[in-house]
């Protein structure tokens, strides 16, 4: 028998090798400056620590420090040298839960006095002397009763329930690293001194055991890792810059919009976001008019039972809102528009001939979202989608999809995002149709995608419990990512509710339906577009265009006039002719972000002149009013003129 094994490389050139070759050994045999580079090996899709040893033909990808998948492991690493630093200066405290997350990681403590700010820098010197230390991550599989007899000795009972609750057929593996360990799924680099010093301890807080209120508070120290340190830096600006164009605070500035205790997850819109709002739902109006959608509306609140069986109360009820009438019926409010669409296609006979049927609906929708998890319009329990849905036949999948992907694409752009990834994801765990269903959606999203030619990412896991999706991520100003617009490939619900139309043969058949929002949240895109241009909206978008103000009584006639003149050139403007300095006036309307301020005073009236001030500028420059308007006017077309 062979001692050998082939391994396959991502470009299908194919390596024998001894069989029980470590990962690391295997790339320093290719080459010694990967083997520098390397963090982490996959090995059939799964990523392993890099002194895995290999024990059969397999397909592998060496992980660099430079590739993305890095970053999690880099982060996982640090979380664990954050817990022996802790254990290590705070003798007692039990170590719990401590993964990689967006930007970086966490650890859960238990300890009988809270972790705050004032300890952090100590635990992050701490840190750095056990990363110089370079000690090796090794990992060993324990029985499950030695684990369980350790941790108990060692006073750490929330790591003994976790061994507990794990299957009985499961691994329990032990990452060591020096003289300490933890219990841990892996994988893990070569040693501490992999991670670097890209890293730095952020903030700490309060969190549930597991999520949950009726167990003990524990104390949750945040951190961020990076590549280097270089990243680490890049990363600590953009969050100063975010928290310059964090929405809440020009919201308040700009006075859009509040937020109170009596609705919590509820925007109470003022006057100038409430035109900002509809300034939105204007622009997507017309482009789905012009692309073919007919507008529609459903009720806010319907019966339990069409929840049941359209699979929402099983799959989603945690997050729905609910009551109970006097006629002791339960209804719910909608979590989702789509069992309503629904509804309305199955008023009517449809045919073949009707397909693909585009509904459209700005429907508002309710979520329970847990109170910690609010933030501003990013994260509400109130919100409107710009919610679409096409019933069409399975033949017209792929031409209907590629139509919306060009649409939201050429959406997104007119909103100034040009940088726009997309995502495939597929079947959750927790789903509503058979594998077989699941199996011709996938592949029929999957074709749509490959007649389009755009990149696409695989998410794992993440599609919709009804059916695979597309998620569409844009980059800001400042190089955050977010989750805007989907497409859904349905082929469960239509069916669930009973939806048919009358096929070429005379048959009836169950159409597909391809669930659409674009914006997504209107009112989360809406804080998006804020902090992506931080405030400074582009005239068409900004709900106060211009204000005129006047630098002396004198001239406040010619203000109001100047005023009238806008107004009547379709533009939007007001005027302060408060007895203020010009200074004080000018700051006040700048803080508030006007992208236009006009000063006017004697001389301007008498020469039918205005000084411009644009927002953001310190300049001022005199223009004839006639001149400015016709400027202004075109610059506050929408991309739709």
């Amino acid at each position: 028998m062979s001692d050998n094994i082939t391994i396959t490389f991502p470009d299908g050139n194919t390596k024998s090798v001894e069989k029980g070759i470590s990962g690391f050994d295997l790339a320093n045999q290719i080459s010694k400056s990967l083997a520098k580079e390397s963090v982490a090996i996959q090995i059939d899709g799964k990523i392993s620590d890099l002194s895995l040893e290999l024990n059969k033909d397999c397909k592998v990808i060496i992980i660099k420090r430079e590739n993305e998948e890095a970053l999690d492991i880099i982060r996982h690493d640090c979380a664990h040298v954050m817990a022996e630093a802790v254990q290590s200066l705070f003798p007692g405290t039990q170590v719990t839960i401590g993964p990689s997350i967006e930007n970086g990681f966490y650890y859960d403590f238990a300890r009988k006095e809270p972790f705050t700010l004032s300890d952090l820098p100590k635990i992050e010197k701490k840190m750095h002397e056990i990363i110089n230390r370079g000690d090796k991550f090794t990992r060993e599989i324990w029985s499950r009763d030695e684990a369980i007899n350790f941790f108990k000795e060692k006073g750490e009972e929330y790591k003994v329930e976790l061994i507990k609750d794990l299957n009985s057929d499961e691994d329990i593996t032990i990452y060591k690293q020096g003289d300490w360990l933890d219990l841990c799924r892996g994988p893990h680099m070569m040693s501490t001194k992999h991670i670097g010093k890209g890293f730095k301890l952020m903030k700490v807080a309060g969190a549930y055991w597991r999520g949950d209120s009726n167990n003990a508070m524990l104390t949750r120290i945040y951190g961020t890792a990076w590549r280097n340190e270089k990243e680490l830096e890049n990363h600590l600006q953009q969050i100063e810059e975010a928290e310059k164009r964090d929405h809440r605070k020009l919201g308040k500035e700009m006075d859009l919009f509040h937020f109170q205790e009596e609705a919590p997850g509820a925007v109470f819109w003022h006057p100038k976001g409430w035109k900002l709002f509809q300034s939105l739902i204007n622009y997507m109006r017309n482009r789905q008019d012009k692309a073919g959608y007919v507008e529609t509306n459903t009720p806010d609140m319907m019966d339990k039972s069409l929840w049941e069986t359209s699979g929402h109360w099983d799959k989603f009820s945690e997050m729905m809102f609910r009551t109970e009438a006097k006629d002791d019926k339960i209804y719910a409010i909608k979590p989702m528009n789509c069992p309503g669409a629904v509804e309305i296609f199955k008023q009517g006979l449809k045919s073949y001939r009707d397909l693909p049927f585009l509904l459209a609906e700005f429907g508002k929708v309710h979520r329970y979202e847990p109170s910690g998890a609010l933030h501003g319009l990013m994260r509400v329990r109130a919100f409107t989608q710009d919610d679409a849905h096409i019933f069409c036949t399975e033949d017209q999948i792929t031409e209907e999809s590629k139509i919306v992907c060009d649409l939201i694409l050429s959406i997104y752009k007119d909103f100034g995002f040009e940088n726009v990834r997309i995502k495939f994801s597929d079947r959750p765990e927790k789903r509503v149709g058979d594998d077989a269903v699941w199996d011709k959606a996938e592949e029929a999203l999957k074709q749509a995608m490959e007649a389009t030619g755009l990149e696409y990412t695989l998410n794992p896991g993440e599609g919709a419990f009804y059916g695979p999706k597309l998620e569409f991520v844009l980059r800001d100003a400042i190089g955050r990512d977010w989750q805007c617009g989907t497409l859904q490939v349905d082929l469960n619900l239509p069916g669930r509710l009973g939806a048919t139309y009358v096929a070429e043969d005379g048959q009836k058949k169950v159409p597909v339906m391809l669930h659409r929002a674009l914006f997504g949240s209107l009112e989360r895109f809406t804080g998006i577009l804020i902090e992506h241009y931080a405030g400074h909206l582009p005239l068409w978008l900004s709900p106060s265009q211009i204000v005129v103000a006047t630098i002396t009584s004198e001239s406040d006639k010619y203000a109001l006039d100047v005023k009238e003149q806008l107004i009547r050139s379709g533009l939007q403007a007001d005027v302060d002719i408060r007895n203020e300095k010009i200074g004080y006036k000018i700051r006040e309307h700048s803080n508030a972000k006007i992208p236009v301020i006009l000063a006017v005073g004697k001389k301007e009236a008498e020469e039918k002149n205005v000084s411009v001030r644009r927002l953001g500028s310190q300049n001022t420059t005199v223009v004839k009013l006639d001149q400015l308007i016709n400027d202004l006017k075109k610059e506050s077309l929408s991309p739709l003129n």
